[in-house]
């Protein structure tokens, strides 16, 4: 059986949460966090080890919250994400505190898989279908030696990742008729307003968008072979850096948008009408709360996953 990997980006503090580390936030009726339903998801579907990637901060919490009952079910690894943690010739700037962004997380774990993987962020509810679809396609249809990367994404429909509680980030994909992803723009502040929706690009002008759009969840299907893209990427990001740029990240969606209009890499948008929630802000988790009792009620997940 071929060896597919579920990486968790588990690295950052949400700071509009109010300081707590949102990740490790109980929100099943056993004390269950989001992760716990993503990881029991990943592991219906077929996937067979998991890596965290984690600060070194956070380790010691984060392994007694839930790396230690993942250990008893599944094999485990752990990845860190440091600001410091660069290629040869470069130094954290003195003032940086924000991450380098989701390219260099995932690129922390070189070494740690051999076989295709999937990405998600630990935060989010993803449902089930998409990791039915993603492990699928790696399996059956993933070319990993091809010279032009064969990745996969969930596409979820904008309107089923709002929060009703302020404005999100996504990567709005514009898909072929072939089912193909043709590009993916970070898109930031999208929310309700009204019945319109209101959202802005990267330098903060009003950007138009309908509510059945694709977009990305940051839930990528990837073969090993694509870290050493980042890899190669990563120094040239840092070298375009102007001086006094304390905020620019090396992001997975731009990153794949470059390497599809380069015609370096196709993706195959699998579609999922799974709603997804999560703990952007605080006020969100009772939402989280009232979805999953919904979602055991349904008989989707038992009253304790363990």
């Amino acid at each position: 059986m071929k060896k597919t990997t579920l990486v968790i980006m588990a690295a950052g503090i949400g700071s509009r949460f109010g300081g707590g580390i949102k990740q490790l936030e109980p929100v099943g009726p056993g004390g269950e966090i989001i992760m716990d339903y993503s990881i029991h998801d990943a592991l219906e579907a077929g996937f067979n080890k998991i890596v965290f990637i984690i600060r070194k901060d956070l380790e010691k919490d984060f392994k007694e919250v839930i790396g230690s009952r993942i250990e008893r079910i599944a094999d485990v690894e752990y990845a860190f994400q440091e600001l410091d943690n660069l290629p040869e010739g470069f130094e954290k700037p003195g003032d940086r505190t924000k991450p380098w962004g989701t390219g260099q997380a995932v690129l922390s774990v070189k070494g740690l898989v051999d076989g295709p993987f999937i990405v998600i962020n630990a935060d989010d509810y993803y449902g089930k279908e998409g990791f039915k679809k993603i492990h699928d396609y790696m399996v059956n249809e993933m070319d990993e030696e091809a010279e032009v990367y064969d990745l996969c994404m969930g596409g979820f429909m904008l309107v089923n990742t709002l929060s009703e509680n302020g404005g999100v980030t996504r990567g709005v994909c514009r898909v072929g008729a072939d089912g193909y992803l043709e590009t993916v723009t970070e898109t930031y502040d999208i929310q309700k307003a009204g019945d319109q929706l209101k959202a802005s690009d990267e330098q903060g002008n009003p950007v138009s968008l309908t509510i059945d759009c694709p977009v990305s969840m940051n839930m990528w299907g990837l073969p090993a072979s694509f870290l050493d893209e980042l890899e190669k990427g990563f120094p040239e990001f840092l070298s375009s850096l102007k001086e006094g740029d304390l905020k620019s990240e090396y992001l997975l969606p731009k990153i794949i948008d470059k390497l599809v209009e380069q015609g370096r890499a196709k993706v195959k948008v699998l579609e999922t009408p799974d709603k997804w929630f999560g703990v952007t802000y605080k006020e969100d988790k009772q939402a989280v709360v009232d979805s999953l009792r919904s979602l055991i009620a349904q008989g989707v997940y038992p009253e304790r996953l363990s």
